[in-house]
């Protein structure tokens, strides 16, 4: 099997855009939360949100931008700096060996419901003919793939919150098998809209602290209550070791480990007691080979609901043994929101970042402890600590469970 390292990351995010400001925003422990611009709120109960603060115009032309759903636009931004960030250009990645991995949680639903509005009140037949090839899903894969000529294996993964730990892993998997010696994989995800937002906020998953936004989303705390939604995208470049030593890449971390599991328990609840996230995590150590006390630092879903954070704290207990062998965790969600679909991919920057600069990043607003939750979530402040091994995990409506092991490359 090929190893496969981490050699360029594209994050944008609420905190920032492109590798360096990402990484300087969570060792300030960045808020990223503010009153939502980018549609009138007002009839909803929720009225903030993680924006990403972009002029799209700076990467892609007028005419391209106006047949791009913004969840791709986003994709297409984080793939040209992840690229930009490895030190490869447009012919350096073209051809059969490079290929995309890139998900969604739930596409285009900006174009949805934009189209929706013209086929109740005006007609059918007066709906782009953009309409589909804007919407589906694929898209962000197809116009990266499109835009450098990567004509390698092209996916999409679809799973919700555990999309883009899910797409990482199954580019990871890519590249283990010399399918491809690159690829350009994560998550993108645009659902700053009224419908995606009245959808969430019926459910009463969404903090409703609209009166704070910075304080909004405070995973593991007890007064945590729901969470914050946020927009970006997460790429990375994932390159098979040796391609990248021939070129004398830099490398931020390796993968070396990862799985999936299903609760088979419920459509928005996790299973009692994290049994779906035990299961995952235990795989995916498995798969890297490691033992649970050699992991130094676990980037958490940590999405600040009462739920997941108590369900996710338990499981993390069971697989290590008891809170004292549970390494540091922390939630970047604390900073950016929950990115959904792009969560996984950004997720997984900061754990490849955390591991490269031994930096940990830290739970924003962990304002006062829940007895129920006893780990050391790295509260506040960002910790200096050389660590070996590194967890990323995300899970998902639909009992979706994803996690993913780095190992720090010296």
């Amino acid at each position: 099997m090929k190893r496969v390292v981490v050699t360029g990351v594209g994050p944008v995010t609420p905190i920032g855009v492109g590798a360096d400001a990402f990484l300087h925003a969570q060792h300030q422990a960045k808020n990223g939360i503010r009153t939502i611009t980018l549609f009138d709120s007002s009839e909803l109960s929720v009225h903030i949100a993680g924006e990403t603060d972009i002029d799209f115009s700076d990467y892609i032309e007028k005419k391209e931008a106006k047949r791009l759903d913004r969840f791709v636009k986003h994709a297409l931004v984080a793939s040209a700096l992840a690229l930009q960030d490895a030190g490869l250009s447009e012919d350096d990645v073209a051809g059969e060996q490079t290929g995309t991995c890139i998900g969604t949680g739930i596409g285009g639903v900006d174009t949805w419901e934009e189209q929706s509005e013209v086929y109740f009140k005006r007609s059918p037949m007066r709906m782009s003919p953009f309409f589909i090839p804007t919407l589906i899903s694929n898209m962000a894969s197809g116009h990266v793939a499109m835009r450098y000529g990567l004509l390698g294996p092209s996916s999409t993964v679809v799973t919700a919150c555990a999309t883009g730990s899910g797409a990482v892993g199954d580019a990871f998997r890519m590249i283990q098998r010399d399918e491809a010696k690159l690829m350009l994989t994560g998550g993108t995800e645009a659902s700053i809209t009224p419908m995606a937002l009245g959808g969430f906020a019926v459910m009463r998953a969404l903090s409703t602290r609209n009166d704070s936004p910075e304080t909004a989303s405070r995973p593991f705390t007890a007064s945590r209550d729901g969470f914050v939604a946020g927009e970006g995208s997460g790429i990375l470049v994932l390159e098979e070791l040796e391609h990248a030593q021939k070129r004398g890449a830099r490398i931020y971390a390796e993968i070396i480990g990862y799985a999936t599991s299903a609760d088979a328990h419920h459509i928005t609840a996790p299973a009692p007691g994290g049994e779906g996230a035990v299961r995952a995590v235990k795989w995916a150590l498995k798969s890297a080979g490691i033992d649970p006390s050699e992991v130094g630092y676990i980037n958490a879903h940590g999405t600040s609901t009462p739920a997941n954070d108590l369900n996710e704290t338990v499981a993390y207990k069971t697989v290590f043994g008891d809170k004292d062998r549970v390494p540091p965790v922390s939630s970047t969600k604390s900073m950016t929101g929950h990115l959904l679909g792009a969560a996984g991919g950004i997720e997984a920057i900061a754990t490849a970042q955390a591991l490269y600069t031994s930096v940990l990043p830290p739970t924003r607003n962990y304002l006062e402890p829940d007895p129920e939750l006893d780990l050391d979530y790295i509260p506040n402040e960002p910790r200096e600590k050389q660590v070996d091994y590194a967890l990323s995990t995300n899970f998902a409506f639909g009992g979706q469970n994803a996690a993913l092991v780095f190992r720090r490359f010296a």
